[in-house]
């Protein structure tokens, strides 16, 4: 055992055994006459009060949480796709593109209808930036649409926003892994008639007018931009799509609209990708810098004896140890970075669908491995081989672990949303998932948790807050 947790259990034992002021026999004696693997939380030594019994922890358990709390968290991990992702002038030109809705087209979606659960009324322009859904004060979750599960921007989309917290530490992002960088990972919302609703063309066009002075000082010279015979010029009316029928739509300024964007030259679709990019690689630097921090865990692991109450601390082991929790929320961010099946048949959520199929991962990564702009373009200031050569078949149905960082307080949880709170997300990997109604096979088993324990690790989740974001990133700069 390290000393400071040694230390930590040790205070713990004269700050919580009742009526003793010695060592407390109950807590971490693998050598008490039981195996060490015998031993888990939740077992009371007689005298000890049996409805707050005290943590016991195995050798395999102690080094489990020794591997959640490092002494102090690492920063995001190196992105050799992105030279800019270290910039300070980067990141705060990324922070006025992430807070900036003028990038945007029309809301499309009729519940867009100017109440405080939407950004505007159905028609408007220059509604939705990236702050329009990951909600600063709101862990950089979605706290503002109806039901604060699935995302309505300029229409109803089909995953929870995830929060932006450490984002820093993932390589392989969204949900499914359709993308391998943060600074590709913008095309997604900039392209989608329901979020953004907008064009590649039109934000260029748009950084060229409104951030060429700033946009030069990070990367260097702008083409042309306000050139209108090389490049048609679109206006927030005119961008992205509108629609023709209930299911057709006429769209302009993105790579296939056989107008605007594919009637530009060769050179001049690379460039208008190359502004882009670095758009992206320039909101990247900004979320590179949005952390949880340590929360009372790791003070306790460190050795505050008094950060965690009895059932945290039996929270604790049970994560590491019967609720095999950290089995994919591994590391000091509580997440492999991996994608799993977790056998999650969807419900409606939001008020108005229900995605019963969606295959994750399985689609997901060939999609990041087609991209244009991915890791291995062009584009891209290195690759280091974070994508798959392959996809294997048993990821249908498997999305990305989300770190547990700040997790207690979000609005949601889930790829869905359709969990509300952390309870019932206990509730659901204890009975190991829903036997069926998804695509691929569900990972999970039935753990066969004790009421106490399932409050026990619904206590130790919520010790994994911590204090976010410096209050100068939470708004434009």
């Amino acid at each position: 055992m390290s000393q400071r947790l040694a230390l930590a259990l040790l205070a713990t034992v004269a700050a919580c055994a009742p009526g003793t002021s010695g060592p407390d026999s109950g807590v971490d004696r693998p050598d008490a006459g039981v195996d060490a693997g015998e031993l888990d939380a939740g077992t009371a030594d007689a005298g000890e009060d049996p409805n707050d019994p005290a943590p016991l922890f195995t050798s395999a358990q102690r080094a489990a949480l020794e591997a959640l709390s490092p002494q102090a968290l690492p920063g995001p991990v190196v992105d050799v796709s992105n030279a800019f992702g270290d910039s300070a002038a980067a990141a705060r030109l990324g922070q006025r593109f992430f807070f900036d809705p003028g990038f945007s087209g029309a809301l499309l979606d009729g519940d867009n209808d100017g109440s405080p659960e939407t950004l505007g009324r159905v028609g408007e322009t220059g509604k939705v930036s990236c702050a329009g859904c990951h909600v600063a004060d709101a862990g950089f979750s979605d706290a503002r649409t109806l039901g604060h599960q699935i995302s309505l921007a300029a229409g109803w989309g089909l995953r929870r926003t995830p929060s932006l917290l450490d984002v820093g530490q993932a390589k392989l992002l969204m949900w499914d892994g359709s993308r391998d960088a943060l600074f590709n990972q913008v095309f997604g919302p900039i392209e989608s008639r329901d979020e953004m609703n907008s064009s590649l063309l039109f934000v260029a066009e748009q950084v060229f007018a409104r951030y060429r002075a700033e946009y030069e000082a990070v990367f260097g010279p702008m083409p042309a931009l306000d050139d209108a015979k090389r490049f048609p010029q679109l206006t927030a009316a005119t961008t992205g799509c509108r629609k023709l029928t209930p299911k057709t739509y006429e769209c302009h300024g993105n790579p296939g609209d056989g107008a605007e964007f594919d009637g530009l030259a060769a050179a001049d679709r690379q460039a208008v990708l190359r502004v882009v990019v670095n758009l992206g690689k320039a909101i990247a630097a900004y979320e590179r810098r949005l952390t949880c921090g340590q929360g009372r865990f790791d003070r306790w692991m460190h050795g505050d004896a008094a950060a965690l109450s009895r059932a945290e601390q039996r929270g604790a082991a049970l994560f590491v140890g019967k609720g095999q929790c950290a089995t994919c929320h591994a590391g000091p961010f509580f997440s492999d970075q991996k994608f799993h099946n977790v056998g999650l048949k969807a419900e409606t959520v939001a008020v108005v669908f229900l995605d019963a199929d969606d295959p994750g991962a399985v689609a997901g990564l060939p999609k990041a491995i087609a991209s244009p702009v991915n890791t291995r373009s062009a584009f891209s200031d290195g690759d280091d081989a974070r994508l798959p050569s392959s996809v294997a078949p048993e990821l249908a149905g498997a999305f990305r672990t989300p770190t547990l960082r700040c997790a207690s307080s979000r609005p949601a949880f889930m790829h869905t949303g359709q969990l509300r709170t952390i309870t019932q997300v206990i509730d659901f990997f204890d009975r190991g998932g829903d036997p069926g109604g998804y695509p691929g096979t569900n990972e999970l088993h039935a753990l066969g948790l004790s009421e106490r324990e399932r409050s026990d690790l619904a206590a130790f989740l919520q010790t994994l807050e911590g204090p976010g974001p410096a209050a100068g990133l939470l708004g434009p700069p």
